[in-house]
């Protein structure tokens, strides 16, 4: 049960992510679950630190666009 709520917030964090980058924007709404989905864990994989990782280098780059 644990491993199938731990994959399905992995989707839903990819899913973010995807969004986010496919649009070259983030949401206050994407904002919202983007952390959600980052406080909902203890823990993060080596692959959900490089998701986070990428989302806050590009806000910091200038290459996504804050909106509300």
């Amino acid at each position: 049960m644990i491993q199938a709520q731990e994959h399905l917030h992995e989707e839903s964090l990819d899913r973010i992510v995807q969004r986010i980058f496919y649009s070259h924007k983030i949401t206050r709404a994407d904002q919202q679950r983007f952390m959600s989905a980052m406080l909902s864990r203890g823990t993060f994989s080596w692959e959900d630190q490089n998701k986070i990782n990428r989302v806050f280098d590009a806000l910091q780059q200038g290459l996504l666009r804050v909106v509300d």
